[in-house]
């Protein structure tokens, strides 16, 4: 068991408690807007699972098949979440829509509202645990995770002030209507979640603060008299990854340019934690150095690049 995995057996723990805990509390009152709430922590549940597969994965080291990693699989736990978030909220809306055309009194509601309370913080409590953890351990999977928690903290939160209101008013129309609500709630978070999984898997670029460090790094190069261009930087995962052009003068012997680029790797590598870097000697002197910047290379020298 890894560090990770140890994190989403907590939430896989967390889940079955809460969804055994919101389950009494609906049966208890009858409130569908309570029962909103269970389903969703079915969702908290299949979500965990899925973070426990794809953390086992998403660590694995470097293999022939997969020169950089295994990271990227955490994507496809963020959006597979988020999918399934929003089926958690079609399920609500359809138990809602049957409480509507046919209102139905709430019993026991104090006792139901304690144990749903009970669940609440603890989701709140595990979710702080797991945000924590994700950035500690840049695990996206983990991360998302804790927003979905702390998603239902806030579900539950409202739908306890909702079947109280009914319990106040007498108004059974209420409680449906706050499980519709609850679960407009869920689908934006779901949507959230699978737009950020797909984001990722564009392979987007680093962060503004991390390519900021890349350029002080270069900066302070560039006043010795070197030049620097085609970087390109992107983030899968946990990992980081950033390529560039190094131009030295034509006359430096190959020793040299190789030192000079264990140096320039070295130093960000320590400004961008968990970044591989590539880099490329080129003559400052020869024009074609100047020619290979585009990502799509032309195939002989001096010829025009065509797109793809």
């Amino acid at each position: 068991m890894t560090r990770l995995t140890r994190f989403a057996w907590l939430s896989v723990a967390a889940a079955l408690l809460t969804i055994g805990l919101k389950s009494t509390a609906f049966l208890l009152t009858g409130s569908v807007g309570l029962l909103s709430d269970a389903l969703e922590s079915l969702v908290n549940l299949a979500a965990a699972l899925m973070a426990l597969a794809i953390l086992d994965i998403a660590v694995r080291p470097p293999d022939q098949d997969h020169s950089y990693g295994h990271s990227k699989a955490e994507y496809f736990a963020s959006g597979i979440e988020g999918a399934l978030i929003i089926l958690a909220a079609a399920s609500i809306v359809w138990a809602a829509v049957g409480r509507l055309l046919a209102p139905q009194p709430i019993e026991h509601v104090g006792i139901g509202l304690l144990v749903s309370v009970i669940a609440a913080l603890l989701n709140w409590g595990v979710a702080r645990v797991l945000l924590r953890a994700g950035r500690d351990f840049h695990s996206i999977t983990l991360e998302a995770d804790a927003r979905h928690l702390m998603t239902d903290v806030w579900t539950s939160a409202g739908v306890v002030v909702a079947v109280g209101a009914v319990a106040l008013t007498g108004w059974q129309i209420l409680d449906p209507l706050i499980a519709i609500a609850v679960a407009g709630n869920i689908v934006w978070s779901g949507l959230r979640l699978m737009l950020r999984a797909a984001h990722g898997l564009m392979d987007p670029a680093l962060p503004t603060a991390d390519q900021a460090a890349i350029q002080r790094v270069l900066e302070a190069y560039e006043r010795q008299g070197l030049q620097f261009h085609a970087l390109r930087t992107r983030q899968a995962g946990a990992r980081n990854f950033a390529s560039l052009h190094v131009l030295v003068p034509g006359a430096w012997s190959v020793q040299r340019g190789h030192e000079l680029l264990e140096r320039i790797e070295a130093d960000l590598r320590a400004v961008v934690p968990r970044c591989s870097v590539l880099t490329h000697l080129e003559p400052q002197e020869d024009p074609c150095a100047w020619e290979d910047i585009d990502l799509d290379r032309p195939a002989t020298p001096g010829a025009a690049a065509t797109p793809s």
